[in-house]
């Protein structure tokens, strides 16, 4: 894949997928989620388990808040299923593998990847090398959001159906984007068809986080910073309530890291937990 790999993979998603394929590989069962078909994906080097990042202890919670937060959006996904809905558009889909791990339940449903362009078709590719190929119920949006392209505009030019409801998915995305961006997009997703949700993750400031995962929130803040992608928006628990009630969601609603760990780690014994450096808000049109 060589320079073509360098120019089209996302350092951040790649970080995610093999996060992912960590906790299968380091973490003992029962597993928040399995998922190794990112790392498949993503193809790294050999070495890739033996990266600063990938550390097994000095990465845990961040590795347990990936998990988390991604087995919380496909519970609710499940859910929203069950009771009719057939849209799902994932925001920044990255190395999302739902499509591919769970094709009983995204077969049931038209699934939307929205990502810049050179990700996905180098993704798109990657499906075709690996055998998954692109089912007709799973549409890949590319989208230019540095060269001003409308998300939206995009998404119903692939099929996207207005009139239905559907779960709208943006997690480790709002951080990047100016508050009046993350606004715009939930005022966007707020008119969708009665019925619609969304789930994205938020950082609060970094006063508001554990203690403890303070030092790698800022390690992670550096990083992003270093490589020109800064984190610029943060927002309290409060803040990102109000927000949703202000672009005209009906319902809102804070799910927090401890949430998250009583629902999905509480009866662990090796302490693995997440903390409150990114949470999420689920808001219903």
């Amino acid at each position: 894949m060589g320079d073509e790999r360098a120019a089209a993979v996302d350092s951040t998603a790649e970080r995610v997928a093999l996060w992912r394929a960590m906790h299968v590989q380091v973490d003992p069962p029962p597993h928040v989620l399995e998922d190794e078909i990112g790392l498949r994906l993503a193809a790294p080097d050999d070495g890739w388990r033996r990266r600063p990042d990938m550390d097994p202890h000095a990465m845990s919670r961040v590795r347990a808040g990936i998990v988390a937060r991604a087995r919380f959006v496909e519970d609710l996904v499940v859910e929203q299923v069950g009771q009719g809905v057939g849209q799902y558009v994932i925001l920044g889909a990255g190395l999302d593998t739902f499509a591919q791990r769970r094709p009983e339940i995204a077969s049931r449903l038209r699934v939307f990847e929205v990502d810049q362009p050179g990700p996905q078709a180098w993704k798109r590719q990657r499906l075709m090398e690996l055998g998954f190929g692109v089912p007709e119920w799973l549409r890949l949006v590319p989208v230019d959001f540095e060269a001003g392209d409308s998300w939206w505009e995009q998404l119903v030019a692939a099929g996207f159906d207005a009139g239905q409801p559907a779960v709208v998915a943006s997690t480790g995305v709002s951080m990047y984007l100016t508050k009046d961006a993350n606004a715009a997009t939930l005022r966007q997703v707020a008119v969708l068809a009665p019925g619609s949700t969304l789930a994205m993750s938020f950082m609060p400031p970094l006063e508001l986080v554990d203690e403890e995962a303070r030092p790698m929130r800022q390690a992670a803040e550096h990083g992003a910073r270093a490589s020109g992608t800064p984190f610029i928006s943060f927002f309290t628990p409060e803040e990102m309530l109000a927000l949703a009630r202000d672009t005209g969601f009906k319902e809102a609603r804070h799910v927090s890291g401890a949430m998250l760990n009583q629902r999905y780690f509480a009866d662990r014994t090796d302490r693995l937990r997440t903390s409150s450096a990114e949470e999420l808000l689920v808001a219903t049109a």
